[in-house]
């Protein structure tokens, strides 16, 4: 026998047990068979790629089921296999009764049990790996009768293949390898996009992600089918716009679903920032300058992401980044993973605030009587915009007050740079308490989004002064929240709202909090560090108190 692992990830044509020729698709294998066996018809398989880490999992499987039951690994799953991609989600189908069966795997394989749909047979099993890993693993019932019916009612040739977990055979009626091999991503179907508009934005963010390009007659099908979108439910729409937001390349994603006329149904606020002219030193009108904003933002956390890869920051503005601040890459890359709910990440919501940060900049737009042109409040007003968006979308109350903080706050940043630029002040103690007491931890969202702001606002024009400015008050201000939290930024409490009223015979209300925070921004400051000094403290505030306000 061969030493199959040549193969992997190939097409092969065998006769009698030996490869005899092979081939990126099932034809090209053919026909370098022909060339050599013309009179015997071989067998065309697919090799599957070296073993994947669930490779095992499949395994188990397979032998806690009937011998004779028919089970498939689908979807991106297996597109992801023939990339030689890890995933945690996992898709299979099967003829008959998917939640009976998922009831027996999570018996079987140790995992929990979910009914994701018991009306349409979908299960979902959750499964710890020994590394701690979670994999989902979502078990339905064949969608039109058969395996042919399922796969060619899906998205994309690309997720259309499935794959047996016995014999490994690779089932691809569609040619969803071929397309995935030349780049291409076609809809299985004329009615794809009318049958589910999602997909649009799904077709936008898996061409960005996977550098494919959309055939044009399945561009064609997704500008027909864009008012169709008016009928998918905000959940489904916030679900795919957010992870168009937390991919590669969201700048790219977004001038697509321009082009295609998506943005006015999608996210109506930002098509007025098109054209919008901008003081110097832009260089871009506002919508262009919002694009380009998520581009340096993205490439600024690909510089300072955990895994660092020096080709990421190879621009001289960008290797300067990773000087100052990558001692901070692993922080960065934890605050950034960690989510507010479960399915979305702190990155994706930083990335809607980039979007939206200047949202208000038509509605705020204002000549001076010498022809200067300004946009006074619109951070304020940005936030309110965005947080009426982020609320369309279903988002949770503890999302959009984080998304209203990083849209009011974005220019705070800038005034730190400027002052440091121009009068030599670095922030104060007392500037950086304030900072974090408005954003707490979004003021790490503040500092980053700050940065790809300034880079595209200048572009090439960027005064390298400047940006070691920008470097140097982002490095004071990561500095401060986790190197010395408990002197500038969160001090601990020397005195309660029980001390106060108690040493001083205060009455309960407004005053209380008052005093106690200005306790703390002393504290902040250097100014007390004891409890004794912070009553001697609030002694001297009360008697400089007028007496009618005590």
């Amino acid at each position: 026998m061969d030493d199959e692992s040549a193969y992997a990830g190939r097409w092969v044509a065998r006769l009698r047990g030996k490869i005899i020729a092979q081939g990126s698709t099932p034809e090209e294998a053919r026909c370098a068979a022909q060339r050599i066996r013309h009179k015997e018809t071989p067998e065309i398989i697919f090799m599957p790629p070296a073993q994947g880490f669930f490779d095992s999992l499949l395994e188990a499987i397979a032998a806690a089921l009937p011998a004779d039951q028919p089970f498939y690994l689908v979807g991106g799953a297996v597109r992801d296999r023939l990339l030689n991609r890890s995933t945690h989600d996992l898709d299979f189908v099967l003829p008959g009764d998917a939640l009976a069966v998922g009831r027996r795997l999570a018996r079987a394989l140790g995992a929990a049990y979910y009914p994701l749909d018991e009306e349409r047979g979908t299960a979902r099993l959750i499964l710890q790996t020994a590394d701690q890993t979670r994999l989902f693993l979502d078990l339905a019932s064949y969608r039109g009768g058969d395996l042919e019916s399922d796969l060619r009612g899906r998205d994309f040739t690309i997720n259309a293949m499935a794959l047996d977990i016995r014999s490994r055979t690779l089932i691809d009626i569609l040619g969803g390898a071929a397309d995935l091999k030349d780049k291409i991503l076609r809809a299985c179907s004329p009615s794809t996009f009318e049958d589910d508009p999602v997909r649009i934005l799904r077709a936008v963010r898996q061409a960005a992600a996977f550098g494919l390009h959309i055939l044009p007659e399945t561009r064609q099908a997704m500008r027909q089918a864009v008012q169709h979108l008016l009928r998918v439910s905000p959940e489904r729409l916030r679900d795919e716009t957010f992870r168009i937001l937390e991919g590669p390349r969201p700048s790219v994603c977004l001038r697509a679903l321009d082009l295609l006329g998506v943005l006015p149904l999608l996210l109506p606020e930002l098509p007025a920032l098109k054209g919008l002219a901008q003081p110097r030193p832009h260089v871009h009108d506002a919508w262009t300058h919002t694009l380009a904003v998520l581009d340096h933002l993205e490439t600024i956390l690909n510089a300072l992401a955990p895994a660092y890869d020096p080709e990421k920051a190879a621009d001289l503005l960008n290797g300067l980044l990773v000087l100052r601040l990558g001692r901070y890459r692993q922080q960065i890359g934890a605050h950034l993973a960690s989510a507010i709910v479960p399915e979305r990440s702190l990155r994706g919501l930083l990335f809607l605030a980039a979007l939206y940060h200047d949202v208000s900049k038509p509605a705020a737009r204002h000549l001076d009587e010498n022809g200067g042109l300004h946009f006074y409040g619109h951070d304020q007003d940005g936030a309110e915009v965005a947080a009426r968006r982020a609320l369309a979308f279903r988002f949770s109350s503890d999302e959009i007050e984080r998304l209203k903080i990083i849209v009011a706050n974005h220019m705070r940043f800038h005034f730190h740079v400027k002052r440091l630029k121009e009068e030599g002040k670095e922030p104060s103690r007392r500037a950086i308490y304030r900072f974090f007491r408005r954003a707490d931890s979004a003021g790490v969202d503040l500092v980053l989004l700050g940065l790809a702001d300034l880079r595209a606002t200048y572009e090439q024009t960027l005064p390298q002064e400047t940006w070691k400015a920008a470097l140097d008050v982002a490095r004071i201000l990561l500095e401060n929240w986790w190197e010395k939290p408990e002197e500038t930024v969160a001090p601990p409490r020397l005195l309660t709202g029980t001390d106060l009223l108690s040493e001083f015979a205060l009455t309960p209300g407004p005053q209380i909090g008052a005093l106690l925070e200005a306790v703390r921004e002393a504290q902040a400051t250097g100014l007390i560090t004891t409890r004794p000094q912070a009553l001697d403290f609030v002694r001297q505030q009360l008697s400089q108190t007028p007496q009618g306000e005590k």
